[in-house]
């Protein structure tokens, strides 16, 4: 094993009930696939979490194969964030999030919330957050 260092990916929401659980799991499932488990380190949280995920976000998952219905929303923390290479939001404030002086880099993917929608809009924001996963993946990988 080289030397290098783990790239670390964080995908925060306010409450972690959602749209930060599907890029989660998402990443989750393309770091295994491509083999990737030693090279990418995946973190989520909320800065103010909720109970639990949305039903329909796990119903959206559970169509493409993917149980998120084990998973509870948890709290981002501080040192979680500024140890982040990437720090992913999901169309929320990234000022709550992101400290001061951090030296990493921060990407808002300005995403409907999906918490009430229709189960067609929900899969609608599912597919693009696959997308997107997929893409940083790439870049991501290719840097390292």
């Amino acid at each position: 094993m080289s030397d290098h260092q783990q790239t670390t990916v964080a995908f925060v929401c306010v409450q972690n009930a959602g749209r930060s659980q599907m890029a989660y799991a998402f990443a989750q499932k393309e770091v295994a696939e491509r083999g990737l488990t030693d090279e990418i380190v995946l973190v989520t949280g909320g800065t103010r979490p909720a109970d639990h995920v949305h039903d329909e976000v796990v119903r959206a998952m559970h169509a493409v194969g993917v149980d998120i219905s084990d998973r509870t929303p948890r709290e981002i923390t501080f040192e979680e964030t500024r140890e982040s290479d990437y720090v992913i939001t999901m169309g929320c404030s990234a000022a709550d999030v992101c400290p001061a002086g951090w030296a990493g880099e921060n990407r808002d993917w300005d995403l409907d919330d999906p918490d009430g929608k229709s189960a067609d809009e929900v899969a609608r924001i599912r597919d693009e957050i696959e997308d997107r996963v997929t893409r940083l993946l790439d870049e991501v990988a290719s840097r390292g």
